[in-house]
């Protein structure tokens, strides 16, 4: 008895690829080949996941990164006060 059910899967243009793959003895059936990416896209998000993580840990512990927020918004209403100022003066 199957512990999964099948699935209908519409490849589309990649119908050919998958079969390419079949045909050249790779893969037994279409359904390794679909197993077979499936596997692909969880390494590729874990991978991504992981780098995701390091990034974020590595900005929240470089202390030279933090602003106060009052410089930050400072900075933001100088920035755009300028813009502003720039855009009349060009009209």
């Amino acid at each position: 008895m199957r512990s999964c059910k099948p699935v209908t899967v519409t490849l589309g243009e990649m119908q050919e690829r998958v079969d390419a793959r079949v045909s050249s003895g790779a893969y037994a059936s279409v359904s390794e080949v679909v197993r077979a990416g499936l596997r692909a896209l969880e390494r590729e998000e874990a991978a991504i996941e992981t780098v995701l993580h390091r990034k974020v840990q590595e900005a929240l512990d470089d202390a030279a990164l933090t602003l106060p927020a009052d410089q930050v918004f400072t900075e933001l209403r100088a920035h755009h006060a300028a813009r502003v100022k720039a855009g009349k003066d060009g009209a």
